[in-house]
């Protein structure tokens, strides 16, 4: 677990699982990967397999012992529905969530149709713990379907993460989404994001009424562009946040 985490819309980040792979075009610059794999190979490192797919049980109980509350950002280096991560170990990680209900707990997906249906059955039609904000990864206009699994998953909170942004995302329907996050690409072969790309998804959080947060223009740096958006910082966050930390 990492306290502090330099991402703007979280404060911390825990890895039950690690490594990953990659399943769409939003995955081709993926800074977990380039991360991980600069340590491939060295003896006792926690990266010294790389970006493969690892299981921590050891890691599972940690924000339970962490007793202030803080946003944390669930498996910042991996993604908890991929195929390969047994659904036993997955119930380990919730049953965590669900009993540290002091933190909020942000998960975030590309495999939107595994999360959907893992939470139906986990929750059995009733919505999931408002501590518990379930998100998708949409990139551009193709990954759009990830959005109407979000909106049938039965989570607490739903979150879409517009990052890295590499293309137009066009008309959106927010029903039943509560925060949107977007930015631009960072680190080396960064693709540009364009300024109508972003004006579109903010506009249209504001026409229906959800919380947007403009998270960075990108680059080779994550803060080279920095995050200002017509004249202003965009850090809005869901009205839950307020009662909930």
């Amino acid at each position: 677990m990492a306290d502090k985490s330099a991402i703007e819309w979280t404060d911390a980040t825990w890895n039950p699982v690690t490594g990953c792979t990659k399943i769409t075009r939003g995955c081709d610059n993926c800074y977990a990967a380039r991360f991980a794999e600069r340590w491939r190979g060295i003896p006792d490192h926690p990266f010294s397999t790389g970006f493969d797919l690892t299981l921590r049980p050891e890691r599972l109980e940690q924000p339970i012992k962490w007793k202030r509350p803080r946003m944390i950002f669930v498996n910042s280096m991996s993604d908890l529905f991929h195929k390969e991560v047994p659904r036993a170990f997955v119930d380990r990680v919730f049953d965590t969530m669900e009993a540290a209900d002091w933190h909020i707990f942000q998960v975030l997906t590309k495999r939107s149709s595994l999360m959907r249906d893992y939470l139906r059955e986990r929750y059995e039609g009733a919505r999931g713990p408002g501590h518990i904000w379930c998100g998708v990864s949409v990139e551009d206009a193709q990954a759009k379907a990830r959005i109407s699994h979000l909106r049938k998953s039965p989570a607490g909170v739903r979150f879409l993460s517009i990052e890295p942004l590499i293309g137009a995302v066009g008309a959106v329907n927010l029903s039943g989404i509560d925060w949107v996050i977007a930015g631009g690409e960072s680190g080396p072969g960064a693709r540009p994001i364009h300024l109508e790309w972003v004006r579109e998804i903010r506009d249209q959080c504001q026409a229906q009424n959800v919380a947007f947060f403009f998270k960075q223009w990108g680059g080779l740096r994550p803060k080279s562009g920095g995050r200002e958006l017509d004249g202003r910082e965009w850090s809005e966050f869901p009205i839950v946040l307020a009662s909930a930390l």
